[in-house]
Order: structure tokens, then sequence, then C-alpha cells
């Protein structure tokens, strides 16, 4: 198969012209309670964390992240709680992100939500990353952006064939946040930089074999699992990998499929390693797909430098990247073109890589001094 046949089939599954409906419902609710939007419940001794905006796909609100943030601390020092599952009701989404539109929307309005939203998105995916108890999250369904933040950091994530899981953040002028400078450059090969700069989405099985997910369970078992993870008494790390381990052996669906990327690595190995961003972009490009250019190179430079930095460090870095981005076009641009007009036909500027300079690159990665994340 020639590179371009191989970047045709990528095409199939191009992320920018298929997450679009995913992104519509990334909005805030006018109608739901705040103290709705997540449920935290203490069953025997486990703590579980459910979001709950099933209609717009339990997408992520400040509210939430205000919510689940303490509790999840606070489950953490109690030793009554042995474990911790994270859920999302409805059964079509784990989470689909974060509400990005109503960001974008205060930002205009000169409302300064950004520099808060991610501050505490972020610290909740650090206190995800470090929790000391078992943590589990089940990602069936719809797992993108701010749902990944939630579940990929911990000890355990549990896809089912359901699970749609994508980083898609390069279609809204925006980078794969949420600790994606940590954990995309350590998946397999140059898997995590396609993942990253593609967009590309990744499906049931799929997502364990990429690394992303810790175990698979047929999702008509996925009620039981949890049966079986809140009937253990005082469990350790171990009795609990033990109940994982037993539905991911038993589980049928696509176990004899390989991995859908899997003809493909060697391509894709080639392809992102090759030594400036403007040789990976042409290889892109040839599907036709339309990119924001700046955030290509902000993205390809983010996950070469979380390769060798720890999560906290990451999501520092990050942090920057976010509050570069609410003061720059793009982001705004793409929440235009894919959420608001709905034209899908955004106005990148730059709109040639010539035009993005090593001095704009530079100027996104700067601290902000006091106003940098702390941990």
């Amino acid at each position: 198969m020639g590179q371009r046949e191989m970047w045709r089939l990528m095409s199939r599954f191009n992320a920018f012209k298929r997450t679009n409906t995913i992104l519509h419902h990334l909005r805030m609710s006018k109608h739901t309670d705040a103290a709705e939007e997540v449920l935290l419940e203490k069953k025997g001794c486990t703590g579980v964390i459910t979001l709950n905006r099933p209609k717009f796909l339990n997408a992520l609100t400040l509210n939430m992240i205000r919510q689940i943030y303490p509790q999840l601390k606070k489950w953490e020092q109690d030793p009554e709680t042995f474990l911790i599952i994270i859920k999302g009701a409805g059964g079509k989404a784990f989470c689909a992100g974060g509400d990005i539109r109503v960001i974008s929307e205060a930002e205009k309005a000169k409302q300064k939500i950004a520099p808060v939203f991610f501050r505490e998105e972020y610290m909740l995916n650090n206190a995800v990353g470090s929790c000391q108890k078992p943590y589990v999250a089940l990602i069936h369904g719809i797992t993108m952006g701010g749902g990944v933040g939630l579940s990929v950091h911990g000890q355990f994530r549990v896809a089912t064939e359901k699970c749609l899981f994508a980083m898609p953040e390069t279609a809204i002028g925006l980078f794969p946040d949420v600790g994606g400078g940590y954990f995309l450059p350590r998946l397999q090969g140059k898997l995590g930089y396609f993942l990253a700069l593609t967009g590309f989405r990744l499906k049931g099985r799929d997502v364990y074999r990429a690394g992303i997910a810790t175990h698979f369970v047929d999702s008509e078992k996925l009620a039981m699992l949890e049966e079986d993870l809140l009937a253990l008494k005082s469990p350790s790390k171990e009795n609990i990998a033990s109940v994982l381990e037993n539905y991911h052996t038993e589980s049928k669906i696509d176990r004899d499929k390989s991995f859908i990327l899997e003809e493909h690595m060697d391509k894709i190995n080639s392809c992102f390693s090759a030594n400036t961003v403007e040789e990976i972009i042409e290889n892109l490009q040839q599907d036709g797909s339309s990119f924001a250019l700046e955030q290509l190179k902000i993205t390809l430079r983010q996950l070469m430098e979380g390769s060798s930095k720890t999560l906290q460090e990451v999501l520092t870095m990050e942090y920057r990247l976010s509050q570069a981005c609410m003061r720059g076009h793009d982001f705004h641009e793409g929440v235009r073109a894919v959420l608001i007009d709905k034209d899908q036909s955004p106005k990148w500027k730059p709109a040639d890589l010539k035009e993005v300079t090593e001095e704009d690159l530079n100027n996104h990665f700067k601290s902000l001094g006091s106003s940098d994340l702390k941990f």
C-alpha cells in the first residue's frame, strides 16, 4: 500500500469531519441544576462519581470540577474508602469533553472564565494521576478531551465495545490538553503523535490495544462488573485488578480482530518521525484535511517536550498553552465554525505554515510568572 493510499484510508476515519456532531453537544445546559450535574455517592467502601449530563454527553463544566475535586481528595484520605469508580450516565458517553463553547463565549464577552476553568481542570487531572486509592474509570461510550483527562491518568481504565476515544482539539484550534502531552508520547511508536495531530478516533477494543484502556469488558457485563467491584470488602489493589482481569479475560467482542492501525504502524512511525513539522503536515495534508497550522506546531512541540516531563510539569506547560490559545484567534474561530455558525469552514490565522514563526511558538510556552499553574 502506497503512502497516498494509506492516508486516503485514514481519511475515512477523519476526525475533523466526524466529530462535529459530538462537539455540537458540548454546551452548557441552562436548565440543569449544578448539584445534579455530578452524583457523588459512597457505596460500602467505594466512592462512586457519576457524570450526570447525559443530554450533553456528560460534557464537563466548572461546577462539576468543583464538586469532584474536593470529594476525590476526601475519599483519598478516608481510611474507610478503598476504591473510587467514575462513570458517565445515559449510556452514550463517559464524557465528551469540556464545555468549550461556554469558555469561548465568556472570553469574547471579556469574562475571564478560561484561566479558572483550565487551572481547576488540570488540578483535577493531576489529582486523578496522583490518587493514592485505586481509581477505576468505566469509559463506556464517547470519551474525548476532558473525558480523557478524567480517566487516562487513573490506575484502571475499562473500555467497552461502545467506547469511542479521540483527542480532536486541533479541529477547533486548540491542542490535546488535559495531560495529553504526558500520555500520548508514551504510547507505542509514534501512535500518540498520530492521534494528537489527526484527531483519529479509536473504537472499542482498539482503545485497549492502543494502551489507553487497561482492560476491555463487553458492555452487557459492565453493570455486573460494577456490582462485583462494589461487593468487595476492604479490597487491595490486587483484589480489584483480579476482578477486572477476570472480566477482561472472559470478554468476547472483537477478541480475534487485530488492532485497526496495526498494518499502518510502520507508515505512521515513519511519517511522524519526520525531522520537521512541515514534513509531517505535508504527509497529513494528502487526505485534504483542514488543520489549524499553528496548533499543529504547538502540539508537536508539546508532545516532544512532554515525553520527558512528569505529569505535573506537562500540566503546567499545557496551562501556559491554554491561556495563549485563549488570547489568540484560532480557538475562537474553530468554535465559531464548528459549534456556532456550523459552516465547518474555519479561517485559520496564520493560513500558511511559513507565517508560523519560532517567536510565535516560543510565546505559547513562556512562563506566566505568578499566574503559572502550581501544585
